[in-house]
């Protein structure tokens, strides 16, 4: 198929693009911008990974964020007639839950940008349901690995910390929350599984997770890979923070679907190999 992929120079769309070619497919970077009008769009398929995604960012400049990830989507729907269209979300659409989420799970948003999204995967549903498209949502849960270089995230920061280019992390309450994280490796590969079974006409959620684990748990196999401790400053857990957010993935699965990069110490490994200083003495542990 020819893909378009928006997004396609991003740290999730690099992956993407790789994994439709070994594939067979044929990926199409756009270079236009979201707030365009995007017109007849010659392709088979549109996988849609671009969009604003800072979580605190969302919570200063909401509009902005409902206009590129709502209007955005919008733009990109009214081209489309008969193509399949797969819409990269959040694990953040999802109200707060002890048991593992599944795709039925309770929508609660918590944040303008996971609002947004959830607005948007609304668009794409009944889009899909008028016949004007085939489409399929996949919710990312803590995509991790793969060289990530936004060291906001737990992983690369974490990683960032014991190489020493960050001077160290911030851990908010006992480090014992657990998340749900997914090498971009895998992640790729659950885009590539989910287009080849769109169907015209459908609107498919999937949950995209792998592996369930602790701050704590992060910290110790970054320590055991690297040989380095990081610095850790400890404060006080955010009011009302989730405590642990894990995903069903039984439905990807039932695709076809398998996480074989997204093991902990693989994903930490792989980051670390991706962003370790030259080798000489580092910080005792």
């Amino acid at each position: 198929m020819r893909v378009l992929v928006t997004g396609a120079t991003g740290y999730v769309g690099r992956a993407v693009v790789h994994e439709l070619r070994v594939h067979g497919h044929e990926p199409i970077p756009s270079r236009q911008r979201l707030s365009e009008p995007f017109g007849s769009l010659s392709c088979d398929a549109v996988i849609h990974l671009a969009g604003a995604a800072r979580v605190r960012e969302s919570f200063e400049d909401p509009l902005s964020y409902f206009e590129t990830n709502v209007g955005g989507t919008l733009n990109l729907l009214k081209a489309l007639e008969g193509q399949r269209f797969l819409f990269a979300s959040t694990a953040g659409v999802y109200a707060p839950s002890s048991d593992p989420l599944t795709e039925q799970s309770v929508r609660e948003p918590s944040s303008p940008y996971a609002a947004s999204k959830a607005a948007a995967e609304d668009l794409v549903a009944w889009a899909a349901r008028s016949g004007r498209i085939g489409a399929t949502t996949l919710r990312l849960f803590n995509v991790a690995g793969g060289g990530d270089a936004d060291t906001t995230r737990v992983i690369a920061r974490a990683v960032a910390a014991a190489a020493g280019t960050v001077d160290g992390m911030d851990v908010y309450g006992d480090g014992s929350a657990v998340r749900d994280f997914v090498h971009v490796r895998d992640v790729a590969a659950a885009f590539v599984v989910a287009l080849e079974a769109c169907e015209v006409g459908s609107a498919e959620v999937y949950n995209v997770g792998a592996t369930p684990a602790s701050v704590r748990d992060v910290l110790e196999a970054v320590a055991g890979v690297s040989g380095r401790s990081v610095n850790v400053t400890w404060k006080p857990a955010h009011p009302g923070e989730v405590r642990a957010q894990r995903a069903d993935v039984s439905r990807l699965r039932a695709l076809g679907w398998e996480p074989s990069h997204s093991a902990l110490i693989d994903i930490v490994k792989d980051q670390w190999s991706a962003s370790a200083p030259e080798p000489g003495p580092g910080p005792s542990r």
